[in-house]
């Protein structure tokens, strides 16, 4: 490739995807340029702990939804969050919580009344996240029990 570069006048090789791309053509912008006039940041995508894959949530009950904050980048993009429901690939209005510090690793919900059926937490941050598959029931849990497997509503 750098055989054919040095043959072609304008042209030049991308190295990393070995790629080629007239010289006139503009260069995809640096990281810290895409981010703005300051300082290079990192886009932060912390994984969803909580809701599980198997959990069941019931209308009307608080949750603390949950993900591993351990390991924050230095310069977060945007450390104000949102969680929101999705399902049946549908992301849905409105937030179950929004504005609060991303950092933290978790957020108090109240499931609102919705279709039983298959949803997943959506947790945006700097970018969206998605929580693994679970059910959403209505009604109370059997036995008056505060939370599902263990875990208490809040």
């Amino acid at each position: 490739m750098a055989l054919l570069a040095g043959l072609v006048p304008g042209l030049l090789i991308a190295p990393s995807a070995q790629a080629a791309r007239p010289a006139s053509a503009p260069a995809a912008p640096a990281p810290a340029a895409r981010a703005g006039a300051g300082a290079a940041r990192d886009v932060y995508v912390p994984p969803v702990t909580y809701p599980r894959r198997g959990t069941v949530w019931y209308t009307g009950r608080k949750y603390s939804v949950r993900w591993d904050a351990s390991h924050p980048p230095a310069r977060i993009s945007n450390r104000s969050g949102r969680i929101m429901l999705r399902h049946a690939g549908l992301t849905l209005d409105p937030a179950l919580a929004e504005g609060f510090d991303i950092r933290v690793g978790r957020a108090e919900v109240t499931v609102p009344d919705v279709p039983p059926g298959r949803y997943r937490i959506v947790l945006f941050g700097d970018s969206g996240n998605f929580s693994p598959e679970f059910v959403i029931t209505r009604g109370n849990r059997p036995g008056g029990a505060s939370g599902p497997q263990g875990m208490s509503a809040q």
